[in-house]
């Protein structure tokens, strides 16, 4: 994956972010009874969470590839995560949507409830194989067994983000790639 693009990693994760600094914010003030107090360990905590998401991130650029081959695409990860499309099941070019955490809303009922919206790309759709690591959380092995199946094969529509790697993908080495095995998809 390329390097950088913390922003745009970290931007599903603003609105939860933001109500986790209120409540250590409140939480900080009421225990040290100083709004000044609540602040620093509000923003303390708040960016110690910030630190994590960036360890994260960088964990997931330098661990995961997508390589080309006569055969079709292939995408890993450094979780485990195992995406491969050959070149003839590969239906079209798409939006993909990456899931980085559970889609549920948290907070109170009547009160603000927030989520984390996927990360939005454009890649390569079909029906292939995937390989899903032992300890996946249960929203992503229910959210994966929801995914629609190819009555012929029996193999599951998955989906590779090419953007993710490079947002000029369709003109680059990866576009040459789909262009030469598969020129239908490129209109």
């Amino acid at each position: 994956m390329r390097p950088g693009g913390f922003p745009r990693f970290a931007a599903p994760f603003i609105a939860p972010l933001a109500l986790f600094f209120v409540v250590c914010l409140l939480l900080g003030a009421i225990f040290t009874g100083s709004t000044a107090l609540g602040a620093v360990v509000g923003a303390l905590a708040t960016a110690a969470l910030l630190t994590v998401l960036a360890a994260k991130h960088r964990r997931l650029t330098s661990g995961t590839v997508v390589r080309f081959s006569a055969d079709g695409v292939e995408l890993t990860d450094a979780h485990g995560f195992r995406v491969r499309l050959r070149w003839p099941d590969i239906t079209r070019v798409d939006a993909v949507d990456t899931r980085l955490a559970d889609p549920r809303s948290i907070g109170r009922p009547g009160g603000v409830r927030v989520r984390v919206q996927p990360l939005r790309s454009v890649g390569l759709v079909g029906w292939g194989e995937r390989t899903v690591p032992a300890g996946v959380p249960r929203w992503v092995r229910d959210r994966l067994a929801r995914v629609p199946v190819d009555p012929a094969t029996g193999r599951p529509e998955v989906a590779i983000p090419l953007s993710e790697f490079d947002v000029r993908w369709e003109s680059g080495p990866m576009g040459a790639w789909v262009r030469h095995h598969r020129p239908d998809l490129m209109g």
